[in-house]
């Protein structure tokens, strides 16, 4: 029997990261920290989809997304930074009322550069910053099963 849908299960790798639209790059790596948000919260012990829909907002806010960012700077490689900057850099039209014009350039570049390493097939790495950048976010909701979310 065919399969309803033909969709690829991976992009092809050797496509160079440079040639993918910045946009592209950051619609990517929106799921990419998505996932690794979720895993996190479900490996905390959070089961009820309210208390987790709270929490993963602390994470992928446009806010908590910047202030991620700054924790990782200071150590990304050169194709790291350069991948992050194409991001921020992207010509936006709407900023989101909860956060700032420069809040959302830098969660967006924090999006590319997620979409970066996916597309690079750095998944370690990924996994390496995603818990440098939400370090303290982390220790909140490790090992206490009844943390809400503040808001």
């Amino acid at each position: 029997m065919p399969s309803a849908l033909n969709v690829p299960k991976m992009m092809n790798k050797s496509k160079n990261p440079a040639e993918i639209s910045s946009a592209a790059l950051a619609y990517l790596g929106d799921s990419v920290i998505e996932i690794r948000v979720r895993e996190f919260l479900v490996s905390c012990g959070l089961s009820h989809a309210a208390d987790l829909n709270a929490a993963a907002l602390d994470f992928v806010r446009a806010s908590a997304q910047s202030d991620a960012v700054e924790n990782i700077l200071p150590i990304l490689t050169e194709g790291e930074a350069a991948a992050f900057r194409r991001g921020r850099n992207i010509g936006h039209t709407n900023t989101p009322k909860s956060a700032t014009a420069l809040q959302y350039r830098r969660a967006t570049g924090m999006e590319a550069l997620f979409g970066y390493l996916r597309l690079t097939g750095q998944e370690e790495r990924a996994d390496e910053l995603f818990s440098f950048a939400y370090a303290d976010i982390m220790k909140k909701y490790k090992g206490d099963q009844n943390v809400k979310s503040e808001d």
